[in-house]
């Protein structure tokens, strides 16, 4: 008698379209790790504005084939490893799904690569919003922008889940910030998070109050998850010598891929440019994408370094997740279709 595989239930979807239309929740076979792979039990799910271009089909490095569960990032204990992975085994870990979806579902395929350790003492929800929101934040602050106490930056998109966790992060090292958003309420949370001045860019002129908190000179650092529709602006709201984090196009995500910068305007601002891409890879996977791609992957070694220190500063109270919002796993499609909506702060995450 064959025996029949055990299941488990994932939201996928079978064709692009609105994530209340198109995702559909079914039991499909547990997956088996392959070498050097982790099979995580799914403990949180946070939600991520990526995950949205999965189901409506919009810009994507690389698509996935139908039908495919959506979720680029987990929370969970890993439950099963691949040959190699042994030392993994019952930790409970914040990663990436292999190929950057899968995490709608209550198990997960994960490469130790993007996987980091968390202490069992942080509880769910709080060990859910660790990895994304704050790696981000922590790169581009930290590592590219090395922000410094007493310097003012202006984070855009701030009620967000990474703006969120720059606000913390920036707070945290001594700088003022200047927060925008776009409606009221999400100015209070921002404020609640240790933003000096929280701006409405739908009714307020961001470039007019930096310029009278900064004396007319500028902030020293903007940190940009929106792109297109606030840079322009932001350009001319940076100080000398200032350092502008290209984060993310969320305002127009066809930009990603056109040439849409122009040298002499960023000549002219006088600014080091920098760029953060969150994706971690070892010496021989780094080595191979430079050669054939040209590419920069971050260091998985580093990836390691800022976990810890972001663990630390929660276990130390320095900062605590910023979470907006908890749902069931059932809610997923119409939690995902609010955050498409701008309709929430914070990080996300459903509970399977």
């Amino acid at each position: 008698m064959i025996k029949a595989s055990a299941q488990m239930r994932a939201w996928r979807l079978h064709a692009y379209g609105q994530p209340v239309d198109v995702l559909k929740l079914e039991h499909i076979d547990i997956p088996e790790p392959g070498d050097g792979e982790l099979r995580v039990k799914v403990l949180g799910i946070p939600f991520n504005l990526n995950d949205l271009e999965r189901v409506t089909g919009g810009n994507m490095m690389v698509r996935p084939e139908f039908p495919y569960s959506p979720g680029m990032e987990v929370m969970g204990q890993v439950e099963k490893c691949g040959k190699g992975c042994e030392s993994w085994q019952g930790k409970h870990v914040v990663a990436m799904p292999a190929g950057a979806h899968g995490g709608y579902a209550e198990y997960a395929i994960c490469p130790p690569v993007s996987a980091f350790e968390v202490p069992k003492e942080i509880p769910l929800p709080d060990a859910a919003a660790l990895y994304f929101p704050y790696h981000l934040a922590w790169l581009g602050l930290i590592e590219r922008a090395k922000v410094q106490a007493g310097e003012t930056v202006l984070i855009h998109a701030a009620a967000g889940s990474v703006g969120s966790a720059a606000i913390q992060l920036a707070v945290n090292a001594g700088a003022r910030v200047i927060a925008t958003a776009g409606a009221d309420e999400k100015l209070d949370w921002c404020r609640k998070l240790g933003a000096d001045i929280a701006v409405n860019y739908h009714s307020d002129d961001f470039v007019a109050v930096v310029k009278e908190a900064t004396g007319k000179k500028g902030v020293d650092v903007v940190f940009d998850t929106v792109g297109e529709a606030v840079m322009e602006q932001s350009l001319g709201a940076i100080a000398y010598n200032g350092r502008y984090i290209m984060m993310g196009f969320s305002s127009n995500k066809t930009v990603a891929d056109e040439k849409f910068l122009v040298p002499r305007r960023l000549a002219l601002s006088n600014i080091s440019l920098c760029t953060v891409m969150l994706a971690y890879a070892d010496e021989a996977m780094s080595d191979f994408l430079k050669d054939g791609m040209g590419w920069n992957f971050v260091p998985a070694a580093l990836g390691e370094k800022i976990n810890s220190i972001i663990v630390s500063l929660v276990q130390n109270g320095e900062i605590k997740p910023a979470i907006g919002r908890v749902v069931d796993f059932e809610d997923i499609p119409r939690t995902l279709q609010d955050l498409a909506d701008r309709k929430t702060v914070g990080k996300v995450i459903a509970i399977p």
